[in-house]
């Protein structure tokens, strides 16, 4: 009995497979037949992407214009793919010395390989000061690898007006901390400060 039992069932499987299930594959098929046909007409009209759209990364600046890339390389460390690579340098306010962002450290090469990429923003989950975003620019094709390999030039934010050209010095605070509070100096007592210190100047020159 059982044999003839699973024989059965065997058997009503095979029918349902071989008549039921093309039939129901092809239904999907017949819907879709009338239904409106969707054609993106791609590159001529670009749509754009959702706001949160996982594209282009981006190194942001400071409102003085200085990198908010403390070349900390948490970003790489969190980079499933590998794809980042980033050597720290250290920042210095000395005669000699040179400033790009506030803090200690800068990020002195900064390199993502968009071969590697696979824009999960895991790497701007990452950065302690916001540093990494990611842009809605998704047009990432090229003919040769080695152009798909960004380089810090490639990735830095422009410069807006009232920015200024790294390195400099640090405009909008006293020290890091003024940076990553917000609690930047106005403009106007910028001018204060440094008309102080051209009447100090002159004092001193007229002293000696």
């Amino acid at each position: 009995m059982p044999d003839e039992k699973s024989g059965q069932a065997a058997e009503g499987k095979g029918l349902r497979e071989q008549f039921w299930d093309p039939v129901a594959g092809f239904g999907v098929t017949f819907r879709t037949m009338f239904k409106k046909v969707v054609t993106e007409q791609y590159p001529f009209e670009k749509l754009p992407t959702a706001p949160r759209f996982h594209g282009r990364h981006q190194l942001n600046r400071w409102p003085d214009g200085l990198e908010k890339c403390i070349g900390c390389e948490l970003c790489a460390w969190a980079c499933p793919a590998d794809a980042i690579y980033v050597e720290g340098a250290s920042n210095s306010d000395g005669p000699d010395g040179e400033r790009f962002s506030p803090g200690e450290r800068y990020g002195r090469v900064y390199q993502i390989n968009y071969l590697r990429c696979i824009l999960c923003g895991l790497c701007i989950e990452a950065c302690p000061t916001r540093a990494l975003t990611m842009t809605n620019e998704y047009e990432l094709a090229d003919t040769n690898r080695a152009d798909l390999i960004y380089e810090k030039s490639d990735l830095l934010a422009p410069l807006l007006p009232g920015m200024q050209q790294p390195p400099h010095p640090m405009l909008l605070g006293d020290d890091e901390g003024d940076y990553y509070r917000g609690n930047y100096r106005h403009a106007d007592a910028q001018h204060e400060d440094q008309h102080e210190d051209q009447q100090k100047d002159q004092r001193d020159v007229s002293d000696h």
